[in-house]
């Protein structure tokens, strides 16, 4: 672990070998003072103490040598460490993670990640450790559960995706999620409410905006960076089914086993946060999902100017494929359903790269989930396509515990490592 540790310091871009080697000429010039301040004599009577066997002289130098090299090594660790200690008292961190994260990670390239729900969260859990300089573009049309019931009771937008992410972006994730994830019991008006939504509603009301209520809850967490809601504005999902007839809610959309026509916003017009335009236009990657497809994903790009300035970006833009179909959603859809759907509202042809996950689920999963009417994606999307995307296969699959049962997710370190690896915007930086 000592060596693992030792060996971060050398990381390219650490700027700490430069420093070492200045150090290091340092102590020459000031050996040299030293010696020349005793005088030749005195330091010529401390030479010949040294034995003539000059196998025995090699190695007494290699000794030396060896003992001053790794003291001075131990004493710039441990000074470094105790200046880290100093700037984040109580954290357990190496300073070797701690310069890298701050030096290596703060120049990785600006990635915006668009969705909503747990598939974004999922995202950005794994891409915090590639890049601090991450945008997470989310939905804010969920009517149901906690965030449904504060929407009607308080006329706020729905806190929970947004409070997701946040968590999934902070440094301390594990301690914070297990805080701000705490369901309140008791009291009907509190019951079933997570705290951290609680915290969020509290934060706008204090603050006077929803978006600086994320920036201080972002502050608070100290998250790897920015959350922003797709829109401001209130406003509700609308699904036409097969039939004709017309769904309000995403509760209810999601509820009706109906298949999915189209969808809308109940309003005609809503304004885009104007940060997200922002950022959009100066990203270097952009990444669509994964999430669900019709209620987490599409709403974004409702939003208006949302999908126009996607399309006009110059951003290397890729779309990660969800791992399983959703019952409610998109019931028996392969890989080249949901690019049929997400193409009525984005221009597909200015995407480069489609990820799709290439591994299957245990067979007792897949039992499973076909019980429930789900099934993995399939792939069916051949590498000369009319939407012109490049089909980049790899092994994503992940199993995380939703509500006490082990359930089929994208395991964030193997996605942000193909997104890494397959996309030029990293390659470049």
């Amino acid at each position: 672990m000592r060596i693992k540790q030792a060996i971060r310091w050398f990381y390219p871009g650490m700027r700490v070998k430069r420093w070492a080697l200045l150090a290091t000429l340092s102590m020459f010039f000031i050996t040299f003072a030293i010696l020349e301040t005793v005088g030749r004599t005195r330091v010529g009577r401390i030479y010949d103490l040294i034995p003539n066997n000059p196998q025995l002289r090699l190695l007494i130098i290699i000794c030396a040598f060896s003992i001053g090299v790794a003291g001075f090594i131990f004493a710039l660790f441990r000074l470094v460490r105790s200046v880290a200690r100093g700037i984040a008292p109580g954290r357990e961190e190496a300073p070797s993670q701690i310069i890298y994260r701050t030096r290596i990670l703060r120049r990785g390239p600006h990635v915006v990640a668009i969705g909503g729900g747990t598939g974004l969260s999922t995202l950005l859990r794994g891409m915090k450790e590639e890049t601090s300089n991450i945008t997470a573009i989310v939905t804010v049309m969920d009517d149901g559960g906690s965030s449904g019931r504060l929407r009607s009771e308080l006329d706020v937008l729905p806190p929970g995706d947004i409070r997701n992410c946040i968590l999934a972006l902070a440094e301390d994730e594990e301690r914070m999620a297990h805080l701000f994830q705490h369901r309140f019991w008791g009291k009907p008006e509190l019951a079933g409410h997570s705290l951290g939504n609680i915290l969020l509603v509290g934060l706008e009301q204090a603050t006077g905006g929803f978006d600086r209520a994320i920036e201080e809850m972002s502050y608070i967490l100290n998250v790897r960076g920015e959350v922003l809601p797709a829109t401001l504005e209130k406003t509700h999902l609308r699904a036409e089914m097969e039939d004709g007839k017309w769904v309000e809610g995403e509760s209810h959309i999601t509820a009706d086993p109906r298949r999915i026509k189209r969808i809308e916003l109940s309003k005609e017009q809503v304004t885009p946060y104007y940060r997200v335009l922002e950022a959009l236009e100066a990203a270097d990657l952009i990444l669509l999902g994964p999430g669900s497809l019709f209620t987490s994903i599409i709403p974004n790009l409702l939003v208006d100017g949302v999908a126009q300035a996607l399309g006009s970006s110059a951003a290397e833009k890729m779309v990660v494929g969800n791992l399983m179909t959703q019952p409610g959603e998109t019931d028996g859809f392969s890989l080249l359903d949901h690019l049929e759907v997400l193409s009525d509202y984005v221009d597909l042809a200015s995407f480069d790269k489609i990820l799709v996950n290439d591994a299957l689920p245990p067979d007792e999963f897949i039992t499973s989930y076909r019980e429930e009417a789900s099934e993995p994606v399939v792939n069916d999307l051949a590498a000369e396509n009319k939407y012109k995307v490049e089909v980049v296969t790899a092994d994503l699959l992940g199993f995380a515990e939703l509500s006490g049962k082990q359930t089929v997710k994208h395991d964030p370190r193997k996605l942000a490592r193909a997104i890494v690896h397959n996309a030029d915007a990293f390659s470049r930086h």
